[in-house]
C-alpha cells in the first residue's frame, strides 16, 4: 500500500492503482524506490515533486517514507504509464549546507558530535535518537553540500560494525547509531527458501600494508606517525604471510586528525587484507507467512549460506524487492566485509565534491628581519608571532652575523643640576722652603720736625732729708706722637715710662721729677717754661733680614657644591663604530640554549629548542630569539620560517 502525504506531511490519499512498486534498501546509504500509475489515474494529481509516499507491503511490513523526485511518462501500444522515482526521507538532509569552515571540537563525543551537525537543519525534519558509541574523534567541515554525507562519515574510523537506522513513523524522524549484533540471525539454504546462488571471490581487492594519508600535501600532509610509535603505515601480518605484501597508499583529505585518519585505516585493513567474497542470491521470503516470521532476514544481519557441502557467513548488505506485489521474492547482495564503503552512493559523491570544495592551504615562507646594538647585558631580541591556523611548521631557521657597535652622535643635552662632591678628609700643607734675605726699604730724605708747643710750669719733687748728690736730665723730646708720654732725655739710651716721669699733656710747660732718696728729706723745685723741641731726622733707610723659612697651612675637612645651571649641549651628529666586536654569542630560543657561540651562522635549525606542547608540537603564539654577546655588538640577523597554513581566518577585505 501506497500513501501519498503533503509536504506537511498530510496524508491525502492511497494509490491502490500503482503496480510495479520496488524498494531497495541498503546499509549505510539512501534507499530509493519506485512505482506507476496509468497515465489517466486521476491520483497523478497527489504525486507533485516532493511530495511523501509511504510504502507498506502486503504482509503489513514497513518498508519505509519517501520523497517524490523526479518522473517519467511513458507511452506504449498496450498503456500509458506515470512511473515515479523515490528516494528516502533521509534525502532531506541534502536541503541544508554548510557554508564556509566548521572547526573540529576537542573531546566531544560522537552523539555531541552527531547533534551538532543535526542543528544546521533550517526545517528540522530529524532528530537524534540512540547512540551506542561514545567515541571523542574530531571532525572538521567545510563547504558541504547537505548534511547527509558529514553525517554518514561519522563512524567511518569505527574499527566494529555499525549501522544507521531510521524511524520515521512520527515526526520529527528519528535517527539512530547503533551496534549491529554479530550473531547469525537467519540462515539461506540451497533446497530451501535459495533459487539462485552466485559467488564472487575478489582477491585484487587485498590490502594487508595501507599507507594512510589526510589533509594537507607534500610534507604537509597528514600521515598517522605522530599517533603510531613513528610508522607511518599499518600492516596485517597474516595476510602478508598468506597473499604476500599488497601495499596500498590510501588518501582522504577529509581527516585533518591523525587519531581519526589512522582508526579509519584500521577499519579498512581489517576489511580489506582478505580476498572480497560476494554473494548474489534470489531467495524465497518465507517469513511473509506467520509460522516462518521466525526467519525473517534483517538489512546487516549475518546469515548463514549453506551450498550443498560449503558454509558461508556475510551480511545482507543490500535487499531489493522488484515488485512489492510478489514481496516473497527478494534479491540479496552479502559481503564477508563489516562495510562496504563502495555501496554508500552518497560518501562517493562527497568524495567527489570535496576535492573542490576544500582548501587544501599552501606553503609559506615567514620572514623577520632584525638589526640593532646589543651588549653582555642587554641582548638583541627577535620576537616572532605563529598563528593559530598554521597547520604545520616546517622550519624556523637563524642567519645572523656580529658587526662593530654603532652609534650615531658623540653628545647628547643635559639639563643642569647642583652637584655636591665627596667630602674631604683636610690636612696640614706644608709650602716649599723660602731662602731668605735682606729687604731694604726706599731712602728717606731726613728733616727737621718740631713738636707742639708747652705750656711751661712748676714741677716740685717729695721732701726729703740728709746729705745728698743729684743727677740731672735734659729733656729732649718725645719719642713719637703715638706715646705721648714716654720722653726721650740726653745723656740716657732708653725711655723713661710714665711710673718715673709725669707728663700732664703734650704742651704741658713743665713736669716734675722724683728721684730717690738719698741723704736727708728734702724736694727741689723745678720751673719749666713754655717751649718747644726741634729734632732733625737725617736721610736713612731700613734693612731687613728674612731668614730661611717654611709655610703650614691647615685645611679642615669639608665639601664642595657645584650648581650647574640648566643648559643644553650641541649634538655633533656622526656614525660613530667601534674598532672591535665580540667573540663569542649565546642564542637562546623560548629560553632554550642552543649550542652555537660562533659570531655568525647561517641557517641555524631552531625547531627542536621552540616550546612544544604536551604532544611535541611547536606551540602556537608568541616566540623568542634571543642573541646575547660578551660585548658590545651590532647584531644584524634574518629569521626564516616556512609553514602551511589554512586560509580559514578572518574575512575578504
Amino acid at each position: 500500500m501506497l500513501i501519498v502525504k503533503s509536504r506537511n506531511l498530510t496524508s491525502i490519499g492511497v494509490l491502490e492503482n500503482a503496480y510495479n512498486i520496488s524498494v531497495t534498501r541498503r546499509v549505510n546509504a539512501l534507499w530509493t524506490a519506485s512505482f506507476a500509475l496509468p497515465a489517466d489515474d486521476d491520483k497523478n494529481e497527489l504525486c507533485s515533486h516532493l511530495n511523501f509516499v509511504e510504502i507498506v507491503s502486503p504482509s503489513g511490513k514497513y518498508l519505509g517514507l519517501y520523497r517524490i523526485m523526479p518522473t517519467e511518462t511513458r507511452k506504449s501500444v498496450n498503456a500509458d504509464r506515470i512511473i515515479y522515482r523515490l528516494e528516502h526521507v533521509l534525502a532531506t538532509l541534502l536541503d541544508d549546507v554548510i557554508d564556509g569552515l566548521l572547526p573540529s571540537l576537542i573531546n566531544r563525543t560522537t552523539r555531541e558530535n552527531l547533534e551538532r551537525l543535526l542543528s544546521f537543519q533550517e526545517t528540522k525534519h530529524w532528530r537524534l535518537g540512540d547512540v551506542d558509541f561514545t567515541r571523542y574523534f574530531e571532525y572538521s567541515f567545510e563547504n558541504e553540500n547537505g548534511l547527509l554525507a558529514p553525517i554518514l562519515s561519522i563512524p567511518q574510523p569505527f574499527d566494529e560494525p555499525y549501522e544507521f537506522t531510521y524511524d520515521t513513523t512520527t515526526y520529527p524522524w528519528t535517527l539512530n547509531l547503533v551496534k549491529p549484533s554479530n550473531q547469525t540471525r537467519a540462515e539461506i539454504r540451497w533446497g530451501k527458501d535459495m533459487i539462485s546462488f552466485d559467488e564472487v571471490s575478489d582477491p585484487t581487492g587485498i590490502v594487508n600494508y595501507i599507507i594512510p594519508k589526510g589533509y594537507g600535501e607534500g610534507v604537509n600532509q597528514l600521515t598517522i606517525e605522530d599517533v603510531n610509535n613513528g610508522q607511518r603505515f599499518l600492516k596485517d601480518d597474516a595476510s602478508i604471510t598468506e597473499w604476500g605484501k599488497r601495499s596500498y597508499i590510501w588518501i582522504d583529505r577529509r581527516f585533518k586528525n591523525a587519531e581519526e585518519l589512522k582508526g579509519s585505516a584500521q577499519a579498512l585493513l581489517s576489511e580489506w587484507s582478505h580476498p572480497k567474497i560476494s554473494f548474489e542470491v534470489d531467495s524465497v521470503d518465507l517469513s511473509v507467512k506467520p509460522e516462518y516470521a521466525h526467519e525473517a532476514k534483517h538489512l546487516n544481519g549475518v546469515v548463514r549460506i549453506i551450498v550443498e557441502d560449503k558454509t558461508h557467513y556475510g551480511r545482507i548488505i543490500e535487499e531489493h524487492i522488484a515488485d512489492l506485489g510478489r514481496e516473497f521474492d527478494v534479491s540479496y547482495k552479502i559481503a564477508n566485509r563489516i562495510n562496504d564503503i563502495t555501496t554508500i552512493q552518497a560518501d562517493i559523491e562527497r568524495k567527489q565534491q570535496v576535492n573542490e570544495a576544500y582548501s587544501q592551504g599552501a606553503t609559506n615562507i615567514l620572514s623577520y628581519n632584525y638589526q640593532d646594538n646589543c651588549d653582555d647585558s642587554i641582548p638583541a631580541l627577535i620576537p616572532f608571532y605563529i598563528d593559530d591556523d598554521v597547520v604545520n611548521i616546517n622550519t624556523v631557521e637563524l642567519t645572523f652575523r656580529t658587526k662593530r657597535f654603532r652609534a650615531y652622535s658623540r653628545a647628547t643635552k643635559g639639563g643642569g643640576a647642583t652637584v655636591k662632591s665627596t667630602s674631604s678628609g683636610g690636612g696640614t700643607t706644608r709650602s716649599t722652603s723660602s731662602g731668605g734675605g735682606s729687604s731694604q726699604t726706599s731712602s728717606s730724605g731726613g728733616g727737621t720736625s718740631t713738636s707742639t708747643q708747652s705750656g711751661g710750669g712748676s714741677s716740685q719733687t717729695s721732701s726729703g732729708g740728709g746729705d745728698h748728690t743729684h743727677l740731672m736730665f735734659t729733656a729732649v723730646g718725645y719719642e713719637s706722637d703715638s706715646a705721648p708720654n714716654s720722653l726721650v732725655v740726653a745723656g740716657a739710651n732708653t725711655s723713661v715710662g710714665v711710673s718715673t716721669l709725669y707728663l700732664p699733656g703734650q704742651n704741658s710747660g713743665n713736669a716734675q721729677f722724683y728721684t730717690r732718696g738719698a741723704s736727708g728729706n728734702h724736694s727741689h723745685s723745678v720751673s719749666i717754661p713754655a717751649h718747644t723741641h726741634s729734632f732733625t731726622v737725617p736721610a736713612h733707610t731700613h734693612s731687613v733680614n728674612i731668614p730661611n723659612h717654611t709655610h703650614d697651612v691647615v685645611i679642615p675637612n669639608h665639601t664642595h657644591d657645584i650648581e650647574l645651571p640648566n643648559h643644553t649641549h650641541d649634538v655633533q651628529h656622526e656614525i660613530v663604530e667601534l674598532t672591535s666586536t665580540p667573540s663569542s654569542v649565546t642564542i637562546k630560543v623560548d629560553g632554550n640554549v642552543v649550542p652555537h657561540t660562533s659570531t655568525s651562522g647561517n641557517r641555524i635549525n631552531l625547531v627542536d629548542y621552540m616550546a612544544k606542547d604536551s604532544s611535541g608540537r611547536i606551540t602556537r603564539g608568541r616566540h623568542e630569539v634571543e642573541i646575547l654577546p660578551n660585548g658590545l655588538a651590532r647584531i644584524e640577523a634574518d629569521l626564516i620560517c616556512r609553514v602551511f597554513i589554512q586560509s580559514q581566518l578572518g574575512g575578504t577585505f
